[in-house]
């Protein structure tokens, strides 16, 4: 894999020397409309506004286009031309917290979300929030999962009170949308758009058990079960929730999709 691209080297901000305050000088980079930074000279000595507005437009080029890499999805429910408007103006909003570009978007999911020009097409938000995830699992530590069998060493009457250990790239998206049908049609298997039923909601597990990346459907109830065992609860107190929230939920079912899925990699205290 290639090293990831810094945001100063794909600014080439290498021969321009600035003579003004860091803030200044990051919000003029990124807003498209302001005048360069007093202050900036080029390799004379002389102001270099020409200098700036070639970086300037490099550094919003090259966020928008990590942007893209990062949401493939959302790139082709809203086509080339639109995303590109949509990142710039997402760019000129939310500024880079890293210099590392692979980072990049950690707030898109919710921009969309607000984005009033979107609001016919909410789904995107959810989308955008399981490509997201899809991105920290791919980078998450690597770790293996729980062998399923495990569970069975454990004594029946201390089953209820188990506790699992995450998984560092598990994560659970619930939304009302079907997101998992619009990430595969979109992402990894785009002839299969036909079909999507926009009225079925869908939850999904995103985990990195080995190598790839799984982006995994959770039935009815699992999106509670799951993320209450991740954030700790024990397996009785979990599957208590599930129940309270639908009555379909069905524990030995999800309990086997978690553990089969690599949602863990141990089990407290065995």
């Amino acid at each position: 894999m290639a090293a990831p691209k810094s945001l100063s080297s794909v600014a080439g901000l290498t021969d321009v020397t600035v003579r003004t305050g860091s803030g200044e000088f990051g919000r003029a980079l990124l807003d498209p409309e302001a005048a360069p930074p007093a202050g900036l000279v080029g390799p004379d000595g002389k102001a270099a506004p020409k200098r700036f507005n070639v970086y300037r437009n490099n550094v919003i080029v090259s966020l928008s286009e990590a942007l893209g890499q990062t949401f493939p999805a959302i790139v082709s429910l809203v086509g080339d031309d639109y995303f590109n408007a949509l990142a710039r103006a997402f760019v000129t909003r939310h500024p880079p917290q890293s210099p590392v570009l692979m980072w990049y978007g950690g707030a898109f999911a919710g921009f969309l979300e607000s984005f009033p020009p979107l609001a016919a097409y909410p789904y995107l938000a959810d989308v955008a929030r399981v490509e997201w995830a899809w991105l920290q699992a791919y980078h998450a530590a690597d770790a293996a999962p729980l062998d399923p069998a495990a569970l069975s060493a454990v004594a029946p009457e201390d089953v209820p009170a188990v506790r699992f250990t995450r998984h560092p790239a598990a994560a659970v998206v619930a939304s009302k949308w079907p997101v998992l049908d619009l990430v595969r049609a979109n992402r990894f298997a785009t002839d299969a758009a036909a079909g999507i039923d926009l009225d079925e909601p869908q939850a999904v597990l995103v985990t990195r058990p080995d190598l790839e990346v799984g982006v995994f459907l959770l039935r009815p109830g699992g999106e509670v079960f799951l993320s209450a065992l991740l954030e700790g609860s024990t397996l009785e107190g979990a599957a208590a929730s599930a129940l309270e929230k639908t009555s379909e939920f069905s524990l030995p079912d999800c309990l086997s999709d978690c553990l089969s899925s690599g949602a863990f990699t141990a089990i407290e205290g065995y």
